[in-house]
């Protein structure tokens, strides 16, 4: 399948693909991008849920949100591969012959996600833990106290970069500790991008008869390292991290 850039002329013929599932669902009622009817096109044990594309694929709210319901109702039947924001196949034999190509791979994705839901977790840093860190680490207050009898700019500058440093390093170690929780909670996890202010970025794949599990979980860990690092979990949500696209149709 190819994807498009936003914005990308759509000729004829061309379908906008929202996910992959297995044969024998309902279509989705909610209309698709561009307020198209979303249909199902079946072959080799799967189906595909598609649209007419838009003459443009723009990321619009209203096209998000209606991209994010159609998938909702596929997963509300079943395990489903879900697709990014515009991705378009040329035609409907196109995608025909992919699913046949395609079949056992497809069919193995499916199968690794069913019954799963995808939970993500993020984990930010709390500015303001100061007093018990400087408390605990010999290094700070000695800092803290040669800057409070010599203050200056400089003195403040080191003592603040200290302060931030240290601030970051028990970020990462309580995203260290909630991981170690959560992890044995899910079948599979996948790491996404972190940086100084967002030290924890991981999606978990959840059984759905475990999400209020997780989700206890997740808040009794928000109060154990609250002071730390501020946690926020969002889901359920497609599986996204835990499949991979098919290739192109013509193998790039």
């Amino acid at each position: 399948m190819t994807v498009t850039a936003t914005a990308a002329p759509a000729t004829a013929g061309t379908l906008y693909v929202y996910g992959i599932a297995p044969a024998g669902i309902e279509p989705p009622r909610a209309p698709g991008v561009g307020g198209a009817a979303v249909r199902l096109l079946t072959e080799a044990g799967l189906c595909a849920a598609v649209s007419d594309a838009p003459a443009h694929v723009r990321a619009r709210r209203r096209d998000l949100m209606a991209h994010q319901s159609v998938l909702g109702e596929l997963g509300a039947q079943g395990p489903v591969l879900p697709m990014r924001f515009a991705v378009l196949t040329p035609d409907a034999v196109t995608l025909r012959a992919q699913l046949r190509s395609d079949r056992a791979h497809l069919t193995a994705q499916l199968d690794g996600v069913r019954g799963c839901v995808e939970m993500n977790v993020k984990g930010a840093v709390v500015p303001g833990y100061f007093a018990d860190l400087v408390r605990r680490d010999e290094t700070l207050r000695a800092l803290a106290r040669r800057t409070r009898n010599r203050p200056g700019y400089e003195a403040n500058v080191r003592l603040g970069e200290a302060l931030a440093k240290g601030v970051a390093r028990e970020a990462r170690r309580a995203a260290r500790d909630v991981l170690a929780c959560l992890t044995p909670l899910a079948v599979r996890t996948a790491q996404g991008a972190v940086d100084d202010e967002q030290v924890l970025s991981t999606s978990f794949l959840v059984r759905s008869a475990e999400e209020q599990r997780f989700r206890r979980a997740v808040d009794e860990q928000a109060r154990s390292v609250g002071d730390r690092l501020a946690l926020s979990v969002t889901g359920p949500l497609p599986c996204y991290s835990f499949v991979d696209a098919p290739p192109a149709p013509d193998g790039r």
